[in-house]
């Protein structure tokens, strides 16, 4: 059974009075300070009634109704209160695509209710954490769109916004939390706790702290301080208590406290642990919703406490499912590309990463799967996020990231294709008709910028040769090729070929007609053997286009060899001409 809350008669008369009194000046002016007054007089009388012994029902039920009155004022407050949420990474590496994903709930919902994203630098993690993981963090939140109003480099009111530099901070409320006893110092060894753990394990019990500290006599605590021993210290977890979340997405989550023990809030090198700082940065931070991955809800019954015990009022939480593999795995390196950083190398657009995350795991109830930016915040909500993983699913986001390349107008596009082309190798100009062109022409297939390369050079290539030979070809081949061939060597030859392209997009079409119609050829039986003896391929952009393309080249491939103009088709197309004589 939970322990019943037994106190003296004292006591209850003083919490009476003390509801009465702030009951009466109403919820909205009864501030955090009193609700942590409250519960420290609610706490008080519990200690001393257990001392007494004594069971008084009416008594009983008033810790519990501090709790209750607590809860209302609380959303009271946070009813009032502007929306402040944050992203808190760990500068010690890349930006995984969850962390991205938590950033960008938090900026959307912050830029849905009108509130302020806070961007906050938890490197307590002094051996891992570096400046440039936090400069590419920073780099990539960026790069896919999203601003946050406080934090690093920025600055705001309740800063600093690296965990490193509040330091003086968590040591000022560990010394509060000692004072009011919620906070012992422990002195235990290492081989102490690693024996307690093995006898726990033994006995079938949760691992939890079952050392003498958190009740030994002050005499040899101030003892074993004189003497400078080292030591932690650790948070006193009461017995048996059920402690209660709403979570925003997975409804009423509950704890037992005889799961977690007394847990340490400060290390013995003096260094607070990652709870104590994230409950006390939340707070001072005055965060309203914390939104983050789902592997931190065991942190939650840490935090709540921590913040109950000084006072504080909680956040509202909301813990988004994993991200998962195809194999529905939690996603990691080994499936390939995890950060946002290799993304954005392989080519894909911010906009487009920022579409395909805010979808893992959230939608607006309609078959939309394209979102701006502007969509997003307009439309985005706590309430429709899901509680199962989320797939990530690659070809689906370059699908996607085609469609927003797709979207940008010629201006936005051409200048990105040309410096992919540039930094390749394959082109020396950055702009002119024969880029404006390629980049016309790749825009209708295109799904990475990365691709943009190796689709021009295909363009520019001439695989006649490996094409005929293809079992795939034989069907062109047998539908009389060598006629093809010869109607395309005379055209060019008399110049009506490129007095046809000379005459744009329908010039060609037009010309290709004629044939056709004295060939007595149509659909594939036209359009696939030119293609072939045109382009050397059986697959591409437009035929017409193609050769248009190549008229237009005046200096701007650098690598030639990657270059097959119109004049070397022929060429080897003649060549091809003469072996079937």
């Amino acid at each position: 059974m939970q322990s019943s809350l037994v106190t003296a008669p004292t006591a209850a008369c003083r919490l009476r009075l003390a509801f009465r009194g702030n009951l009466q000046r109403g919820c909205g002016s009864w501030l955090s300070p009193s609700l942590a007054r409250l519960r420290r007089t609610a706490d008080d009388a519990t200690a001393k009634g257990r001392c007494y012994g004594t069971r008084l029902g009416p008594v009983c039920s008033v810790h519990a109704a501090v709790e209750g009155v607590a809860a209302k004022v609380q959303h009271a407050e946070a009813s009032q209160a502007e929306t402040r949420v944050r992203f808190a990474p760990s500068p010690t590496g890349n930006l995984h695509v969850g962390g991205a994903r938590t950033a960008l709930f938090n900026y959307l919902y912050a830029s849905n209710t009108g509130g302020k994203l806070i961007l906050r630098v938890e490197d307590t993690d002094q051996a891992r954490s570096t400046p440039e993981s936090e400069a590419a963090v920073i780099e990539d939140l960026k790069w896919i769109g999203i601003k946050w109003d406080e934090g690093p480099n920025v600055g705001g009111p309740h800063g600093p916004y690296r965990q490193s530099e509040r330091k003086e901070l968590y040591q000022q409320y560990v010394n509060q939390l000692v004072d009011d006893g919620l906070v012992y110092p422990c002195f235990c060894t290492d081989e102490e706790l690693a024996e307690m753990k093995a006898d726990a394990e033994k006995k079938n019990l949760p691992p939890i702290y079952r050392g003498k500290w958190g009740h030994a006599d002050q005499k040899e605590v101030d003892a074993m301080l004189a003497e400078g021993k080292p030591h932690c210290y650790r948070f006193r977890v009461p017995a048996n208590q059920t402690v209660t979340i709403t979570d925003c997405i997975r409804g009423k989550v509950s704890w037992n406290t005889d799961t977690l023990g007394d847990f340490v809030v400060m290390r013995s090198n003096g260094l607070p642990v990652y709870n104590f700082c994230v409950a006390v940065d939340d707070a001072l931070m005055k965060i309203s919703h914390v939104i983050r991955a789902e592997e931190h809800l065991p942190n939650t019954l840490r935090q709540v406490m921590i913040y109950k015990a000084l006072g504080w009022r909680q956040p509202q939480f909301s813990h988004v499912s994993l991200i998962l593999a195809s194999d529905k795995s939690k996603l990691s390196k080994r499936h390939g590309a995890t950060s946002l950083g290799e993304f954005r190398e392989q080519g894909f657009l911010p906009q487009a990463m920022l579409n395909f995350l805010a979808l893992l795991g959230w939608n607006d109830g309609t078959e939309q799967e394209i979102f701006s930016l502007h969509d997003l915040q307009d439309k985005f909500s706590l309430e429709r996020v899901t509680k199962s993983g989320a797939v990530f699913d690659k070809t689906k986001l370059s699908w996607m990231n085609g469609q927003h390349l797709r979207a940008l107008s010629d201006a936005e596009l051409t200048p990105q294709l040309a410096a992919v082309w540039q930094q390749s190798g394959l082109l020396q100009t950055t702009d002119s008709p024969f880029i404006q062109m390629a980049a016309a022409l790749l825009k209708p297939s295109l799904e990475l910028l990365a691709d943009a390369d190796k689709d021009l050079r295909h363009i520019l290539s001439y695989p006649l040769m490996d094409t005929l030979q293809n079992e795939a070809a034989t069907a062109v081949l047998q539908d009389d090729f060598k006629q093809i061939v010869d109607t395309a060597l005379a055209a060019y030859d008399s110049g009506e070929l490129m007095s046809a392209l000379a005459g744009g997009a329908d010039g060609y079409k037009t010309w290709l007609k004629g044939v056709g119609k004295a060939q007595s050829r149509k659909g594939k039986h036209l359009f696939m053997p030119m293609r072939v003896a045109m382009t050397g391929s059986q697959h591409g952009p437009e035929v017409g286009e193609v050769l248009r393309l190549l008229l237009l080249e005046d200096g701007d491939v650098k690598d030639t060899s990657a270059l097959v103009t119109v004049q070397q088709r022929m060429d080897q197309l003649r060549e091809w001409q003469s072996r079937q004589r």
